[in-house]
């Protein structure tokens, strides 16, 4: 999806924080384009679309779960769920901005949405990856496609990059991602990145739902070519995904760090730096630290190892004090073998 070489993909993920208001999405697309982000992306589904309105405990999130214990799927997604006559707005401003515009689709009916509003990339959501007929479908329109991997064994992966191939996506990106909400450091488990790299030959990036940037930055520096964080315009205002999503200033603080986290990789060939030439200037040598005349012997008294550079290395000290000047030199003079004999 993205060149190693350059700097990762940056996906601000609106998700539910417009909290209701098409207004406010569009201020949260606004703002992430100040931030620096690269793109904005969605999700399109209804309640009804995405599960059943019935209120069993298996339709139920699980009483203990930090943030939507004990809700209904139903409700939940109708509180979250972005209504499908926002995203043309929605996309349009992004556009006019100057980012990518796209979304996850969760079935048939929203690809085909999607598709009539021409988005240039897709992303299956994490818990999609067990879907393999709507990875088929999304990848079966010749766009990129992002696929989100949390929740999904080794095998699981290998069957949903397949379904993605088998469509004919010709250009997959896969994300490592702990589908935990909101997630710890300890679970993120980023050396996973180098390895889903080399195992399915795709360009890999990150997922994250920790709080703060570190986690994505460090991902960066494993190879991660895209990353996605869910953004708001501040978490005290709310909202189903506020308490693990990003704030203006800390997407901005996301950019910045993942950029620079990029381009400090370098290089393993490289060592003294031009960047350095000042300090190599300043390293220390041999200098006479007292006026001296011919003849007189070198001693640790008149010859010294300081800073800067210019005289003998330090190194040669040893063999310098069994030497005498053969002529005249003032403090400060840099030390060299014609100076003595």
């Amino acid at each position: 999806m993205n060149d190693t070489k350059q700097r990762p993909l940056i996906i601000a993920e609106i998700s539910g924080n417009h909290n209701g208001s098409l207004e406010r999405a569009l201020e949260i697309v606004r703002s992430a384009a100040k931030a620096g982000a690269h793109a904005i992306k969605i999700q399109t589904y209804t309640a009804d679309t995405i599960t059943l309105d019935v209120d069993t405990p298996a339709f139920r999130v699980s009483d203990d779960h930090s943030l939507w214990g004990a809700r209904t799927l139903h409700s939940l997604y109708e509180e979250a769920h972005t209504p499908w006559e926002w995203h043309a707005p929605i996309f349009a401003l992004a556009q006019e901005l100057g980012m990518l515009a796209f979304s996850t689709p969760f079935d048939e009916s929203a690809v085909e949405f999607l598709e009539s509003l021409d988005v240039p990339m897709y992303k299956i959501a994490s818990l999609e990856i067990v879907d393999l007929p709507l990875i088929e479908q999304v990848a079966s329109t010749g766009k990129p496609v992002i696929l989100s991997v949390g929740t999904a064994s080794i095998a699981e992966v290998a069957q949903a990059v397949e379904a993605a191939r088998r469509g004919g996506c010709e250009n997959l990106t896969l994300l490592a991602c702990t589908s935990s909400y909101p997630a710890e450091p300890d679970d993120a488990n980023l050396r996973r990145i180098p390895v889903m790299k080399e195992m399915f030959g795709v360009d890999v990036g990150l997922s994250d739902h920790t709080m703060g940037v570190g986690v994505s930055i460090a991902a960066v520096a494993l190879g991660a070519t895209v990353i996605e964080k869910h953004v708001t315009l501040r978490r005290a205002d709310g909202g189903v995904d506020s308490a693990f999503s990003l704030e203006p200033e800390e997407l901005r603080l996301l950019v910045e760090g993942c950029d620079a986290a990029v381009r400090a990789l370098g290089s393993a060939n490289v060592w003294a730096t031009g960047a350095e030439s000042e300090s190599l200037r300043l390293r220390p040598s041999l200098y006479v630290a007292a006026d001296v005349e011919a003849g007189d012997a070198v001693t640790t008294h008149n010859v010294r190892s300081v800073r800067p550079a210019g005289g003998l290395p330090p190194s040669d000290l040893p063999r310098v004090l069994e030497r005498t000047f053969a002529r005249p030199a003032a403090k400060g003079t840099p030390v060299s073998w014609d100076l003595l004999r």
